[in-house]
């Protein structure tokens, strides 16, 4: 029985693409909170860690052991995928530092759940390095789990959640239906029932002559090669969005 549960990673867990009136956001780790909720009698406990921008190292330095010490029953964690969208990445070395985060987990009473991000490569300039870069790391993570008992979750291979359709304007966040995609993953994969109603509406298919248009160039890959080239990042200055446990609500509030 899962009774609390810490989310750790970047932006895909965070939520960003997945935005609310009020400008935060919510994200496939809200959603799995609420399915867990859905499916307990008794108050279930969220925090999540995640801060968008975050490669995979500061991850794991700023926001594992925070976790760790809450006590989660559960814990999820992803992280690489700002990684590989570099210009050099060692595929071990990311395998590498996931399994550390794993055998640190497993000597603790928290349970691990391993995820690999969702594929955008379809929708990116560059977007065969992209996959094959994610195709590489989630094979060399599914193979170091092999035999640990440790769950992973293969978005990168949902072929699904390659539409455009599941897709925010950047086309490299999800948006609301793709991270109650990732969520619906996670809780087949845990095996707790999806609600059927998530509070998500359809959104419609994006137009295909959307991509890869000047304007599209000037609001999201221009900025990302300006913060590249200056070191910077979208997660300077944010702090986790919901960094103790909190009950949940149905709404991931």
């Amino acid at each position: 029985m899962i009774r609390s549960y810490v989310a750790l990673g970047d932006s895909f867990t965070e939520g960003v693409g997945d935005g609310r009136p009020d400008g935060s956001v919510r994200g496939w780790a809200d959603f799995v909170a609420i399915g867990l909720q859905a499916a307990s009698a008794d108050p279930i406990g969220y925090a999540n860690l995640a801060i968008r921008g975050r490669k995979l190292s500061p991850i794991i330095d700023e926001q594992l052991e925070p976790a760790l010490a809450l006590g989660a029953d559960m814990l999820t964690f992803n992280g690489g995928g700002n990684d590989i969208m570099r210009p050099r990445v060692r595929i071990d070395w990311v395998v590498e530092r996931t399994m550390d985060v794993v055998d640190r987990t497993l000597a603790t009473e928290t349970r691990p759940v391993i995820l690999a991000g969702a594929n955008p490569s379809r929708l990116l300039p560059l977007g065969r390095v992209i996959r094959g870069r994610g195709d590489a790391l989630a094979g060399a993570v599914a193979d170091a789990l092999g035999g640990t008992g440790v769950l992973f979750v293969d978005n990168w291979h949902d072929e699904q959640l390659e539409a455009a359709r599941y897709w925010s304007a950047d086309k490299l966040h999800l948006n609301a239906l793709g991270h109650a995609r990732v969520a619906a993953n996670v809780l087949e994969a845990l095996g707790v029932a999806v609600p059927h109603e998530w509070g998500v509406e359809a959104v419609a298919d994006a137009a295909e002559g959307e991509r890869r248009t000047f304007a599209y160039y000037r609001e999201y890959v221009l900025p990302w090669i300006g913060r590249r080239l200056t070191g910077r990042s979208s997660g300077d200055g944010r702090v986790a969005k919901r960094p103790t446990l909190l009950p949940v609500s149905d709404s991931g509030e």
